[in-house]
């Protein structure tokens, strides 16, 4: 996935009401861009921290910059923008290119399923049991090459992992895919200290069937590229 316009590098003075964030750029101006990222970001959104820019033009947005990167206080570069993470998957499902969801011809997104939820993908093939597929984006790392999920408690997470068993229970595939952010890590394991709830919900999960994958990522100033599997851990 490449961004629609070069990044500029700011440094973060604060990030308030989950969606703001104020920062500076090179020049000396100081500026309010959109935080696509609902979570906590710990980690992630201390003052002073060099983070990374998209700007627009366009008149229907109210803010004329969108927060994209951030290089944290080990030096990797991590993606904060949630909703990338579909973005950057979408093409490599549709080529076939994601190890465990090969072979599907058909992709539909934000489909209807379970009680009044959208899965991010449904894939389907003739002669295939369906494959709901639910993506998060992972940006915590409280140790060097370990990613982590969740970064906070996310209500929401639980539920679709609940949705996705009951998935497997009606005869279809479920799978909860992990996109990790970050160019530095190796390996993947629940935050169950962060969100016990979801580290239960998440077992029951595996326990009726429902697979699990992680995928790494490359970030980079003009874009975001996917890289190679990564290990879940306990």
């Amino acid at each position: 996935m490449r961004f629609q316009t070069p990044l500029i590098r700011a440094t973060l003075l604060r990030r308030y009401k989950r969606f703001l964030a104020d920062c500076r750029l090179r020049d000396g101006r100081e500026i309010t861009a959109h935080v696509a990222n609902p979570g906590s970001m710990l980690g992630l959104a201390d003052p002073g921290m060099t983070i990374w820019l998209e700007p627009n033009d366009d008149p229907k947005k109210k803010l004329r910059f969108a927060w994209r990167l951030v290089e944290d206080a080990r030096g990797a570069l991590v993606g904060v923008d949630t909703g990338a993470a579909n973005r950057i998957l979408r093409p490599a499902l549709q080529a076939g290119a994601v190890p465990g969801l090969e072979g599907y011809d058909t992709l539909r997104p934000e489909v209807r399923y379970d009680e009044g939820s959208r899965v991010d993908f449904l894939l389907s093939a003739e002669g295939r049991r369906d494959a709901y597929v639910e993506v998060k984006s992972v940006t915590l790392s409280r140790a060097p090459g370990l990613a982590e999920f969740p970064d906070c408690v996310t209500a929401r997470g639980t539920r679709h992992l609940g949705a996705l068993a009951r998935m497997v229970g009606q005869g279809h595939r479920a799978v909860m895919l992990y996109l990790v952010q970050r160019d530095d890590a190796d390996r993947m394991a629940l935050a169950a200290d962060l969100d016990p709830a979801y580290a239960a919900a998440f077992g029951a999960a595996r326990a009726a069937g429902v697979e699990a994958l992680a995928l790494g990522c490359a970030p980079g100033p003009e874009g975001i590229a996917l890289s190679s599997p990564l290990p879940l851990v306990s």
